[in-house]
């Protein structure tokens, strides 16, 4: 299994999970190495998913991880990607940093035409 797989199976096992989960038992699952699981938390802890836990305690996801699905207007989406587009260009550093991965993610998950039509707008503000 891929790393990037592993990295997702794991939020997957702790969203999931009710209680704390192991190292060992996720080793397990996932047929990897206990060393390679502590490695991965570690990586996803480093990219900032709210993994807390140790070793020999087991690991939990912090409760706000996940937002649920939302659905915007066309118009809507106008005004997030032309808001992101005036943070890039006004906001501090670490927020013209949010603002980049947040349009990543928007124009990771649109279809190319509406795509289009957001960047054509996101060039006017």
């Amino acid at each position: 299994m891929r790393k990037a797989s592993r990295l997702f199976e794991i939020i997957q096992i702790l969203r999931l999970a009710r209680k704390p989960v192991t190292a060992a038992a996720m080793a397990g699952q996932l047929e990897v190495t206990v060393r390679s699981v502590y490695r991965d938390i570690a990586a996803l802890q480093a990219m900032r998913v709210p993994i807390e836990g140790g070793r020999g305690i087991g690991y939990i996801l912090r409760p706000g991880f996940d937002l649920p699905p939302l659905m915007f207007s066309i118009e809507e989406m106008e005004a997030i990607v032309l808001s992101l587009a005036l943070l890039e260009r006004t906001g501090d550093d670490e927020l013209k940093q949010a603002a980049k991965r947040v349009g990543a993610k928007i124009a990771g998950a649109v279809p190319p035409p509406l795509r289009q039509t957001l960047d054509a707008n996101a060039l006017h503000a």
